[in-house]
Order: C-alpha cells, then sequence, then structure tokens
C-alpha cells in the first residue's frame, strides 16, 4: 500500500491552500501513491479564532475539492483535518476520508480538544471555539481495515487499541505539535502505539513556518508495527513516500501475540481497587 505523507505549508487563503494540497496530491499520485494523508488544519491557518471562519459544512467547497482530487488521482484521500460547521452551529476539527472514486468513506470529528497551558511553552485552548466529536473512526478500503484520529486523541491509548481491536492495520494521524510538544514527545507517541497495538502509525503534519501564527513541529511519519521509523520528513515542504507491507502487521502479531496475552477483565478490575 504505496502510502504518501504531505508536508505543506498553510497560509490565510483557503483557495491557495486548497490548491496546494492538490498539488501535492497530484504529485503523490504521479509517484504511485495509492493513500494520501494531508495535514491537520491543511486549509486554515492554526488559530482558535479562525476556526469559526473558515469553518464550512459537509458537501462544502473544501469538502468537493478534496472529492474531486481523490477522484482525478485514483487515490484515498485522508483529506487531513479542516473546520466543519454543522446545522446547530457548533464547529468542529474533522477529517474526511475519500475513495479512489471520490465518494466519502468516513468522517473523524477531533475527540480530544487541543487545551493546554504548559509554563513557559504552550498555550492553546481547542475548546475556545471547537466541540469535541464522539467516535471512534475506522473504515474500510481495498486493502483493508484503517483507524483515524486527530492529532491530540493519539494522546489516549484506548481509541488506538479500539482501532487496532476493529482489525485496523494502519492508524492515520494528521497531526500539528507545536515547538514545545513536538520535540518531548512526537517520535514516541508514534513508536509507542505502533509497537502497542502492532500498527503502522502514519503522521502528517504542516510544514513548519517560523514567521507563522502557530510553528508546527513538523517531522511527518511513518512508524512499523515494530516500533521502527520507517520515513521521517524534516521541517521543509514536501512528500514522503512509503509503501507499506500489511503482511509485516500479520508477521509481527505471529511472532510476538500479545493478543492471546491481553487480559481486560484483570486492568479494569485493578482500576477499580
Amino acid at each position: 500500500m504505496k502510502t504518501a505523507v504531505v508536508q505543506m505549508h498553510v497560509c490565510d487563503d483557503k483557495r491557495a491552500n486548497m490548491a496546494r494540497a492538490a498539488g501535492f496530491v497530484k504529485r503523490a499520485a504521479g509517484q504511485g501513491a495509492e493513500v494520501v494523508v494531508l495535514p491537520e488544519m491543511f486549509n486554515c491557518p492554526y488559530q482558535t479564532k479562525n476556526f469559526p471562519v473558515y469553518a464550512e459544512k459537509a458537501g462544502g467547497a473544501c469538502w468537493t475539492a478534496l472529492a474531486e482530487t481523490a477522484r482525478e488521482n485514483a487515490v484515498y484521500l485522508i483529506g487531513g483535518s479542516m473546520p466543519e460547521a454543522d446545522d446547530q452551529g457548533r464547529v468542529y476539527n474533522t477529517s474526511f476520508v475519500f475513495g479512489p472514486d471520490g465518494g466519502q468513506i468516513a468522517r473523524h470529528r477531533k475527540a480530544h480538544l487541543f487545551d493546554i497551558d504548559v509554563p513557559g511553552g504552550q498555550r492553546f485552548k481547542e475548546s475556545e471555539t471547537l466541540s469535541a466529536g464522539t467516535e471512534i473512526t475506522t473504515f474500510d478500503t481495498r486493502f483493508g481495515t484503517m483507524g483515524l484520529l486527530i492529532c491530540y486523541d493519539f494522546r489516549f491509548p484506548e481509541m488506538s487499541r479500539v482501532m487496532a481491536n476493529r482489525g485496523a492495520k494502519v492508524i492515520f494521524v494528521p497531526a500539528a505539535f507545536n515547538m514545545t510538544t513536538g520535540p518531548a514527545h512526537w517520535e514516541i507517541l508514534f513508536r509507542c502505539r505502533a509497537q502497542d497495538y502492532q500498527v503502522f502509525t502514519v503522521g502528517a503534519a504542516p510544514a513548519r513556518d517560523e514567521k507563522g501564527v502557530y510553528v508546527s513541529y513538523a517531522n511527518s511519519i511513518v512508524v512499523s508495527p515494530w516500533g521502527e521509523v520507517r520515513l521521517r520528513l524534516g521541517t521543509d515542504e514536501g512528500v514522503g513516500l512509503y509503501d507499506i507491507d500489511l503482511a509485516e502487521v500479520d508477521r509481527v502479531r505471529m511472532q510476538f501475540p500479545l493478543r492471546e496475552h491481553y487480559k481486560p477483565g484483570l486492568y479494569e478490575t485493578q482500576s477499580r481497587l
């Protein structure tokens, strides 16, 4: 499953961002990519005040452009994330997934909002303008079942466990770690989740812009089910391609059968003591 992670700069022009993303998807497809992943908030500067301003309903201009881009390039397109408005006036941080025919096959609304205040570091409160999703998202492709979450969701391992239990062999993570959390936790999280649940983990982040309103750590990444980093970009714009061998998941699970030894009743009992 030849997979491409897109690492791109994001500006304050939504149409320009979409056109830039479409260009990277076309480039990736031209290099043989079958699955393409965009970064979190790829069409919107990452500021809480921007989310309601840039928000669109499903079926809007950005959603339509993503669908057409998937269809034109015959790829599975994990559309990073974008601000999504609903009929009740709520706004979500949402990732839409489209199949090679351009049809939507999944939608994930970020369930864990990024609300942090690190002394001497980053302060950010997504909950000031965003609502939280309520679902764990997996979706089916011709390659098998895939998992999808967004950035801060990745810090809550139960989500990844549910995905793996549903049969997911790859967990995709559009994300935008910053310069406080990125150096400390980015690679560790992708390696831990990959080896804990014996899946490939794939993270797509915006490129770093030191003069931007939000400075992304970048370093888009692919990690194997053995916890090995197989692909890692730097800080600049670009496309990273890695041909994921899903049979490797089966081999690792057979050689190191964690699932056979998992005892959920034990953990639940002990947690109540």
